[in-house]
């Protein structure tokens, strides 16, 4: 009976072990238990003091960006951003209202005015470290909203930490080279999950290994299916980073994320929260993001060179307390 009893107690210890660790002996991302976990383990709070501003962006070092200068070789530029949307659509919570405002013979002016934020599912931007989400109250390193009240703005890790641009080794992965994933057309289907697992398999793919102090940029083809099926509505889904992607960059000491929408897949598979890797990225491990930019051009021209690595120069605005800026992402090859 004893022998019994204690065969059964391995037997459960051995399948809750199972349960509890994804491949790779990585923790499970699925409930809201997982995320909750994660944040806690993942954070990067006061790794780098108190008044950190820049997170895993601190990666990016002098000898990082001189590294990342070598990598050109053919001196061809090409923008990463999409055209600013001047038009509604089921997609745009805001376009750019563009008005001639004079025009004479010695020239002309006009006024460019969003109809709302820039945040959201259609301008190229990138989000602050901090303020711009906040988990339990408190974005990064611990900044609390009643802080961003006080100052009326970003306190500390706004997007003016950047100010002097972003450049660094950029890593494009092309998840449409993901065997059975994309469509004939060149296209993920809304709500296709992109894993820790799919960028290794990426990385065997393209014959690249990311490194501490890259950002990375995931390709999933949505301003193509756009131009060819029209925009839809965000409830239908987006294909984008699973929130497991969490433990490859804190693994890898990724600096910086980008996608051509809002980086997280939806439905994120994650219990009950929307946007699960917004959290872990931007609050727990401080990794800044890119939104909604357009890598059409340059997963054509990685294809035709061969290589998936570039020198990545980005320049926000100057804009104190600002929690982003829309900009025009640039690879060099």
């Amino acid at each position: 009976m004893h022998v019994v009893k204690y065969m059964v107690i391995l037997l459960t210890l051995v399948f809750s072990s199972s349960n509890f660790f994804a491949q790779d002996g990585r923790p499970p991302m699925e409930s809201n238990q997982d995320f909750q976990r994660a944040m806690q383990e993942l954070s990067n709070w006061g790794r780098w003091g108190e008044d950190d501003e820049l997170g895993q962006a601190n990666f990016i070092t002098q000898e990082k960006r001189i590294a990342a200068a070598r990598l050109v070789r053919e001196g061809i530029t090409v923008s990463l951003a999409h055209d600013v949307v001047q038009e509604d659509a089921v997609d745009t919570s805001a376009y750019l209202n563009r008005e001639v405002i004079s025009v004479s013979p010695t020239g002309a002016a006009d006024k460019l005015e969003y109809t709302g934020s820039y945040h959201g599912t259609i301008h190229s931007h990138l989000d602050s470290l901090d303020c711009h989400i906040m988990y339990e109250g408190k974005g990064y390193n611990g900044v609390g909203y009643e802080e961003v009240e006080a100052a009326d703005g970003c306190p500390r890790g706004s997007i003016h930490a950047h100010r002097n641009g972003v450049i660094t080794r950029g890593v494009l992965f092309d998840a449409t080279l993901l065997p059975g994933r994309a469509t004939l057309d060149g296209w993920l289907e809304p709500g296709t999950p992109i894993t820790y697992e799919d960028l290794e398999i990426l990385e065997e793919i393209q014959g690249i290994r990311v490194q501490p102090g890259d950002v990375i940029l995931l390709h999933t083809g949505r301003w193509i299916r756009r131009e060819a099926l029209g925009a839809w509505p965000i409830s239908d889904g987006v294909a984008g980073y699973h929130a497991d992607v969490a433990y490859f960059l804190k693994d890898r000491g990724v600096a910086m994320i980008g996608h051509d929408m809002f980086n997280d897949v939806s439905p994120s598979g994650v219990g009950n929260i929307s946007l699960p890797l917004h959290s872990l990225a931007l609050v727990s491990l401080g990794v800044s993001i890119f939104d909604n930019l357009d890598f059409t051009e340059v997963a054509e021209l990685a294809k035709q060179l061969g290589r998936y690595e570039f020198l990545f120069m980005a320049s926000p605005l100057r804009i104190q307390k600002g929690m982003g800026s829309p900009l025009n992402p640039i690879a060099m090859f």
